[in-house]
């Protein structure tokens, strides 16, 4: 059943890279969050922080806009990376072995809209919306119809 969404504004972004380690801290294996909003809304800045937060030690996170998929091992498992902008087809996703990782990684997804019929029914959706009047906040909008996400959200709400 699909759930309400909600919304925070992120006031900066230190603000954004807070929220990604909260929701961070909280993933597991299976775990998928779709990025979407336009180009430059702050989908990249967020996985980074989200991924440099379940690192021991903090390392560079490029952008996988051209490689695709950027894997890391962290506390909390294998994360996946990807970047579906420039991916044409649903064989390109296969190809990539991203429908496999659903299954067994902490998935950020960048272009959601790419996956099509392969996106994972449990996934949390993350929408970036810049604000036209301040580059510096976003509002950040959760949608989800998974059990999975409604305890994670609780506390973000509380947290954020």
């Amino acid at each position: 059943m699909t759930q309400p969404p909600f919304s925070i504004t992120l006031k900066s972004p230190d603000h954004t890279a807070r929220l990604a380690a909260l929701i961070g801290a909280q993933l597991v294996a299976g775990d998928t969050i779709l990025l979407d909003g336009p180009v430059g809304a702050g989908k990249t800045h967020f996985a980074r922080s989200l991924i440099q937060s379940l690192m021991d030690i903090p390392e560079d996170v490029p952008s996988p806009t051209f490689t695709l998929v950027q894997t890391y091992d962290t506390r909390a498992g294998d994360v996946w990376h990807t970047d579906l902008y420039r991916v044409t087809s649903p064989a390109e996703i296969e190809e990539l072995g991203l429908t496999e990782a659903f299954h067994h990684a902490i998935c950020l997804v960048e272009w959601p809209e790419t996956l099509g019929a392969l996106t994972p029914k449990t996934a949390l959706k993350l929408v970036f919306s810049p604000d036209p009047d301040d580059e510096n906040i976003r509002l950040a909008t959760f949608e989800w119809t998974s059990d999975r996400w409604g305890p994670v959200l609780d506390r973000i709400r509380h947290d954020a």
